[in-house]
C-alpha cells in the first residue's frame, strides 16, 4: 500500500514563492512516476509536473514551465515542487500522485488516469 501526504500550501502574495512537499509512506518503487496536479474552483484537474524516479527525467505543463520545478530526494522518499513568481491564476488545491512500477512515457505523465495513488491535497492561495 502506497500513501502520499502533501504539505507546504499557504496563502501568498503575487510574485511570491512556495515549496510543496509530497512524502511517501508504505511501499516505494525504483521505476515509478510521481506527478503534481492542481484543481482550481470551477475548473478541471490539471497535470502540471511529473518526474520519473529512476532517472530524474521531468515534464511540465506549458502553464508552469519556467516557473515551477519538480525534484526528488529518494533517501527521504519525498518529491518537491518549487513554485516561483506566483500569480492569482495559480490558486488551487495541489495534489501529489504516484504510479505503480512502470516505464517513463512523456505523453502520459501529465494525464490523471496514469496514476493510481493520490494524496489529499494542499491549498495554495495567491492574492493580487
Amino acid at each position: 500500500q502506497v500513501r502520499l501526504q502533501e504539505s507546504g500550501g499557504a496563502s501568498v502574495q503575487a510574485g511570491g514563492s512556495l515549496r510543496l512537499s509530497c512524502q511517501t509512506t508504505g511501499n516505494t518503487y525504483t521505476n515509478s512516476v510521481r506527478g503534481w496536479f492542481r484543481q482550481a474552483p470551477g475548473k478541471e484537474r490539471e497535470g502540471i509536473a511529473a518526474i520519473f524516479t529512476a532517472s530524474g527525467t521531468t515534464n511540465y505543463a506549458d502553464s508552469v514551465r519556467g516557473r515551477f520545478t519538480i525534484s526528488q530526494d529518494n533517501s527521504k522518499k519525498t518529491v518537491y515542487l518549487q513554485l516561483n513568481n506566483l500569480t492569482p491564476e495559480d490558486t488551487a488545491i495541489y495534489y501529489c500522485a504516484s504510479t505503480g512500477p512502470r516505464s517513463w512515457n512523456r505523453s502520459a505523465s501529465l494525464r490523471s488516469d496514469t496514476y493510481i495513488y493520490w494524496g489529499p491535497g494542499t491549498q495554495v492561495t495567491v492574492s493580487a
